[in-house]
C-alpha cells in the first residue's frame, strides 16, 4: 500500500489572471505531491481580455468568455477562496483577505490584473465605467444595452482613452448599438501611438466608416453626470462613460514593501520578485526589469510555463528556474467592430474579414483549453477485487462530501431501533427527533452532533458551513445555541500546516457560533485520510422543545432556504457545475439560520431543519410523528439557481437513491424538478408547520430578515402521505 503523502507546503497563487489559469490548468495534470495550492480570486469566474470587444459587440456570449476557476480549482485539486486579496504580511507569511483569517504562505505568487479607474480625473469614480477589471465591465456594459429601448436610437457612449483598447471598444460599441447611437473616442495626446502607421490609418478609417467622434490633443477635465467635460469646456454628451485611458495596479501592492515600479511588482528574469524570493508575479500586475513589455496578454499566457517550473523549483528546493525571455514584438490583432480585424507587426497593417476569422480561431483554441479540462484518469482497480465492490463504487461516480456521504434514512433507522429507551428521568427524548432533549433546571437542554466529510478544499468555509449545518438541529427545536465543541479530522500534513489548518478552522467555529451566543469550548483533533469537520452543539431552552410530532391539519408548511445543494455538489466534484452556481450554493448554505429560527419558533406546530435526507424524506418524518397527510407545490418550492438544470443533465448525489426510497407514500410526476425534493442537503434550511393565519406574516418577517422564505404546501388529514401537486 502506497502511504499517504503529507502536505507539508503552502503555494498561494493570488488571482486569477490568464498567467495563473494555464498554471493551474497544467498543474492539475501533473500535481507536485505534498503542496497544498490555493487560489485567491474575488469571483469565480475570470473573464477572458481577448474576447472582450466580440462580446461587447455582441458576437460572444458572456460564457463564452469566462474562464471557470471553480472548475479549474477542482481540475488542479486547489481550494478556491472567493474574496479579494488586501495586503501581504511578509514577515508572517500570510495573505491578508478581508472577512477570513488571513491565508498562510510559503510560496505566493501575484496575478491579479490592473484597473482602468481614473482617479484624479474628477467625477470618473461616480459617473463612469474603467474597462479594467473585465468582468465588472462586462456586467455594466450588459446592464445598460438592457434598459435602452429598441433601436438604441438615444444611446450615446464617451470613450476616454484612443488608444488600441479605446479603439476596440468604440467600434465593438457601435455594432451592437446601431448607427443612431453616439459614439466619442476623446485622447489627450494623439491617437493610436503604439501601433505602426499603416495599421493606425487602417483603424481610422474604420472610424470614420462607423461615424464615430474621435477627439484627439485635448484632455478630458471631468466626467459629469451627462457627459465628459473636456479640457476647452466642451461638454462630450454620454450616457455611459467608458475608462481606458489608465493602466493601474491595485493600491494595497504598495502596503507590502515589495519593489514597485508605477505601482506594479518588479521581478527579475525568473518572474521572481527582485525584493522578495518567495513571491513570485506575472501577467500585467509584474514589471519586467530585465526586459520592460508593454501590458499585453501574450505575455501573460507565454510566462505561464516559466513561471509553473520556478514555484516547482521553489518548493522542492532542486533544480534550476528558467528566465523568460519575452519576444521582441507580437503580432496584434485588432478587432473593428464588425467581423473584421486590423493586423498590426513590424508595422505592416492588414485589414479583412479573414483576420477576425483568424483571430476568432486564435480566442476560441485559448478558451477551450479552459471549456474543456481534460480528463484525469483514476487509478484502475486491481484484477481481483471482492464480489460487489466494482457495483458499491456505482460505476466511478465519486463519493459526495457534505450530507451526501450519510448513511440513507432506512438503514440508519434500522440501526437505531435496537436502541435501549432512555432509563434516566432527565433524559427527555430517545432516538429519532433532530436532537436529544434533556430536563436543564425549570427549562430544557438539547444536544446534537454532526460532522461533514469535505466538500470543499477551503478548511474556514467548510467549518463554517458545518457550523450553521450542527446548529440546524438545535434551531428546529425552538433552542437557542450553547456551547460547542469541534472534532476534527486532518489529512496528513506537516505540524506547521496542521496549526494553520486548525487557525482557520476555529476561527470560522468562534466567529459563526459566537454571532447566535454560543461558545466553542474545545474540541478533539486526529489525522486521518482527508480533511472532515464536525461539532457538538448544546443549546437551550426556556420552554419545552419543539419536537417533530405538533404538527396538525390544517397547518402551512414554510421553508426558509431553496434546495439543490446536494446535486450542485456533486456536480462540481465532476466539474460540470457552473462557478457561479457553486458559488452561489456555498453562500446559501454558509447563511445562519438563527433569525429565521428566532422567527418561526414562537409560532410553529413543529419544525425540523432540512438535511441529508432530502425535503421529502425529512417532511415524511414530520408527518409520521404527528400523524397527518401533507399537499406540496413543487413550483411554490425555492431552488438554488442551477440545480433544476444539473438535475436534468443527470446529476446526482450518491445518496439521492436511497432517499428515493419514500417515493413509496408519495404522489408525483417524475421529472427533475421533483427530483430535487429527495436531495441531500448541506446546512439546509427550517421547514415549520405553522397556523395558516399566521403564515403570510410570517414569510414577511423572514423575507425582511434576508431570508428567501416561501410557503410550500400545507398539512391534511389522514395517515403519512405526501401529494406533489406540479
Amino acid at each position: 500500500m502506497q502511504p499517504q503523502i503529507p502536505l507539508t507546503r503552502d503555494l498561494v497563487l493570488i488571482g486569477g489572471g490568464h498567467t495563473h489559469a494555464l498554471v493551474l490548468r497544467m498543474w492539475g495534470m501533473r500535481p507536485l505531491p505534498g503542496v497544498r495550492l490555493t487560489l485567491i480570486n474575488p469571483a469565480p469566474t475570470a473573464a477572458y481580455s481577448g474576447m472582450l470587444p466580440g462580446h461587447i459587440a455582441g458576437h460572444y456570449p458572456r460564457e463564452a468568455l469566462q474562464i471557470d476557476l471553480v472548475q479549474l480549482a477542482r481540475h488542479a485539486g486547489a481550494r478556491l477562496i472567493l474574496g479579494r486579496a488586501a495586503g501581504i504580511d511578509r514577515e508572517s507569511g500570510r495573505v491578508i483577505v478581508p472577512g477570513r483569517p488571513d491565508v498562510a504562505y510559503d510560496v505566493a505568487s501575484i496575478d491579479i490584473g490592473i484597473t482602468a479607474e481614473m482617479p484624479r480625473l474628477p467625477g470618473f469614480s461616480d459617473f463612469a465605467v474603467p474597462a479594467k477589471p473585465l468582468d465588472a465591465f462586462a456586467d455594466r456594459w450588459e446592464a445598460y444595452v438592457l434598459q435602452l429601448p429598441a433601436g438604441a436610437s438615444g444611446a450615446r457612449v464617451a470613450v476616454v482613452g484612443a488608444g488600441v483598447a479605446g479603439v476596440e471598444l468604440a467600434l465593438a460599441a457601435r455594432h451592437r448599438l446601431g448607427p443612431e447611437a453616439s459614439v466619442t473616442l476623446v485622447e489627450r495626446n494623439h491617437a493610436l501611438a503604439a501601433v505602426g502607421a499603416g495599421a493606425g490609418r487602417a483603424l481610422r478609417a474604420h472610424l470614420d466608416r462607423a461615424r464615430i467622434t474621435l477627439i484627439e490633443q485635448m484632455p478630458a477635465a471631468a466626467v459629469e453626470p451627462d457627459g465628459v467635460r473636456l479640457a476647452d469646456g466642451q461638454l462630450v454628451p454620454a450616457d455611459f462613460v467608458i475608462g481606458t485611458a489608465a493602466a493601474r495596479a491595485p493600491g494595497w501592492l504598495a502596503t507590502t514593501g515589495l519593489p514597485l515600479r508605477d505601482g506594479f511588482v518588479t521581478v527579475d528574469p525568473m518572474l521572481r520578485s527582485t525584493g522578495d524570493r518567495s513571491i513570485f508575479a506575472a501577467g500585467d500586475i509584474a514589471h519586467l526589469s530585465h526586459a520592460p513589455r508593454p501590458k499585453a496578454g501574450v505575455f501573460a499566457v507565454r510566462q505561464a510555463p516559466v513561471l509553473l517550473h520556478n514555484l516547482d523549483v521553489a518548493l522542492t528546493g532542486t533544480g534550476r528556474m528558467r528566465r523568460y525571455r519575452p519576444q521582441s514584438d507580437y503580432l496584434k490583432l485588432i478587432s473593428t467592430g464588425s467581423k473584421h480585424a486590423v493586423a498590426d507587426k513590424w508595422g505592416l497593417p492588414v485589414d479583412g474579414a479573414w483576420l477576425w476569422r483568424w483571430k476568432d480561431r486564435i480566442d476560441r483554441r485559448f478558451m477551450a483549453k479552459f471549456h474543456d479540462l481534460p480528463k484525469m484518469t483514476p487509478p484502475p482497480l486491481p484484477a481481483r477485487v471482492a464480489a460487489g465492490v466494482r457495483e458499491e463504487l456505482g460505476r466511478g461516480k465519486p463519493l459526495c462530501g457534505g450530507c451526501g456521504a450519510k448513511v440513507g434514512q432506512a438503514d440508519l433507522r434500522a440501526a437505531l431501533a435496537g436502541l435501549p429507551a432512555p432509563h434516566r428521568p432527565d433524559v427527555i427524548s430517545g432516538p429519532g427527533d433532530d436532537a436529544a432533549v434533556l430536563a436543564h433546571g425549570k427549562g430544557q437542554q438539547v444536544i446534537t452532533t454532526d460532522h461533514v466529510r469535505a466538500f470543499t478544499e477551503d478548511p474556514w468555509l467548510l467549518a463554517r458551513i458545518t457550523a450553521v449545518h450542527a446548529m440546524g438541529d438545535v434551531w428546529s427545536m425552538g433552542a437557542r445555541p450553547q456551547a460547542a465543541l469541534a472534532q476534527v479530522i486532518l489529512p496528513r500534513m506537516s505540524p506547521r500546516l496542521q496549526a494553520e489548518t486548525l487557525r482557520e478552522i476555529m476561527a470560522a467555529a468562534a466567529e459563526t457560533f459566537g454571532a447566535e451566543g454560543a461558545d466553542v469550548v474545545g474540541g478533539h483533533t486526529s489525522l486521518g485520510a482527508e480533511l472532515t469537520v464536525g461539532f457538538t452543539v448544546t443549546g437551550l431552552s426556556a420552554e419545552p422543545a419543539l419536537a417533530q410530532a405538533g404538527a396538525r391539519p390544517g397547518d402551512w408548511l414554510i421553508l426558509t432556504k431553496p434546495i439543490g445543494t446536494g446535486v450542485i455538489l456533486a456536480a462540481e466534484m465532476t466539474r460540470a457545475a457552473p462557478g457561479g452556481v457553486v458559488a452561489g450554493a456555498l453562500a446559501s448554505m454558509a447563511r445562519s439560520q438563527g433569525a429565521a429560527a428566532r422567527i418561526l419558533g414562537p409560532e410553529a406546530h413543529a419544525m425540523t431543519d432540512i438535511t441529508g435526507f432530502g425535503l421529502a424524506g425529512h417532511l415524511m418524518t414530520m408527518l409520521e410523528a404527528s400523524g397527518t397527510a401533507a399537499r406540496i407545490s413543487l413550483r411554490h418550492v425555492p431552488l438554488l439557481p442551477g440545480a433544476e438544470a444539473l438535475a436534468a443533465a443527470g446529476h446526482g448525489s450518491t445518496l439521492l437513491p436511497a432517499n428515493r426510497a419514500v417515493m413509496a407514500r408519495m404522489f408525483l410526476t417524475e421529472n427533475p424538478r421533483a427530483d430535487l425534493l429527495f436531495d441531500p442537503q448541506t446546512a439546509g434550511g427550517l421547514l415549520a408547520a405553522v397556523p395558516a393565519a399566521a403564515a403570510m406574516d410570517l414569510v414577511r418577517r423572514l423575507r425582511d430578515a434576508g431570508e428567501p422564505a416561501a410557503v410550500i404546501g400545507e398539512l391534511t388529514e389522514g395517515p403519512a402521505f405526501l401529494t406533489v401537486e406540479d
